[in-house]
């Protein structure tokens, strides 16, 4: 239950960065997406929603391995997080 969970978390950011590339693209070809109004506004909030799905995803797996100690040393936990999460 819990991978499926974490499947649905990093879907979720997934499908707005792959939205995000869409829109990005489809305002350099000139092709209007329903809801935006303004080609230029149309590429920032692609952007946006890129930069925050790749973001989301990125910092989700960098957790993941810092608390399973898999990162170099300078992407280490300081110590004393590392206290408050055995508390």
């Amino acid at each position: 239950m819990a991978r499926l969970l974490a499947v649905i978390v990093l879907l979720i950011p997934g499908i707005a960065a792959a939205y995000g590339i869409k829109m990005m693209r489809d305002s350099l070809f000139g092709i209007p997406v329903a809801f935006m109004t303004n080609m230029t506004f149309q590429f920032i909030f692609g952007f946006v929603l890129m930069v925050l799905g790749v973001g989301f995803f990125g910092g989700f797996l960098l957790r993941r391995d810092q608390r399973k100690g898999r990162v170099q040393e300078r992407f280490q936990l300081p110590p004393e997080a590392e206290q408050k999460k055995d508390d």
